[in-house]
This record gives structure tokens, sequence and C-alpha cells, in this order.
């Protein structure tokens, strides 16, 4: 016959505990090659050189991250779907939709679900028109602010929709 133990499980507590707060300071002196140029220093803390350099960080990465942002038409696993399905674009900016798997696959807006005024065979692909190999692309330029939704007319049955917002 089996039996079941219990063992008590002790776990530390960690009230009482207080933040450290660090003030550090960095100072840098330059000083040119001119005779009469007096010394230039630079005075900041670390803290506040660290907020500048994440913050302009964050700046490069997001910008960077907007303008790299691939639109693939179907996932890396095979399933019917854009990846990302979700995402916003600047108002004019060119995105590149690119066929990632061998099926055949287009982008068709709907035109029920685009802003008021957007002719949607002028942004679409032709319902009959696919791409077909890996890295075939399609590209569009969305010039209006707004919700635009899409499909792949072939797969739009097992839910391969997407939805782009322009700002």
């Amino acid at each position: 016959m089996a039996s079941v133990t219990s063992a008590a499980v002790a776990i530390p507590s960690f009230t009482g505990l207080k933040a450290a707060s660090i003030k550090s300071s960095a100072t840098v002196r330059i000083q040119t090659a001119a005779v009469a140029s007096p010394k230039l220093t630079v005075k900041s803390s670390l803290k506040d050189f660290g907020v500048v350099a994440v913050a302009a960080a964050a700046s490069i990465a997001l910008a960077g991250n907007a303008m790299a942002m691939e639109v693939l038409l179907g996932s890396g696993d095979g399933a019917l779907a854009f990846v990302p399905n979700d995402f916003t674009v600047a108002k004019g900016e060119t995105k590149e939709l690119k066929n990632n798997a061998g099926f055949p696959h287009n982008v068709v807006f709907d035109e029920d679900e685009i802003p008021s005024g957007v002719d949607a065979s002028k942004i679409s692909m032709d319902e009959q028109d696919t791409r077909n190999d890996p890295g075939e692309k399609y590209e569009v330029a969305l010039t209006e602010p707004g919700t635009y939704s899409f499909y792949c007319a072939p797969h739009q049955g097992a839910g391969m929709v997407g939805k782009v917002t322009v700002n």
C-alpha cells in the first residue's frame, strides 16, 4: 500500500527590506589644444545618463522595428494566418506582405471594413491573383487614417484575416 507524506516548506519573508539608493556621479574634463582655451567640465549623474541612454535605445529599437516589421502570408509552422495579423503603420507608409509558404495567398481589403471614401479595389490584389512561391511580395501604401480589415481570399473561411491601423 502506498502512503503519502507531507513536507513543510519554508518560504523566506522579504518584509522589512529597504531599497538602497546609490547616488553616483561622473566628471568628464576635456581640454583642447588651444593655448588660451578654458577647461570644459561636464558633470552628470550616472542615473541621468542611464535614463537618457535607455530612452535613446528604446526609441531606436521601436523605430527600427516599425520599419523592419515584416508581414508574412502564412506562418512558419504552416498555419493559414497573417503574421502579425494586427499591426499599425504610419499614413502613407508602404507595407510589404511576403509569402512565407508555398500556398496560394493574396491580400484583399474588405470594402465594408475600411475607412469611408477608400476604394478597396485600388489597394487590394485581384481575388484571382495569388502569391504562390515563398518570398513573393505584395506592397501597399494606405493613405487614409483608420482601421482596415483584410483577408486572403482562398483562406478567408479558414480564418486567414487581418487588421491594420493607419495613424
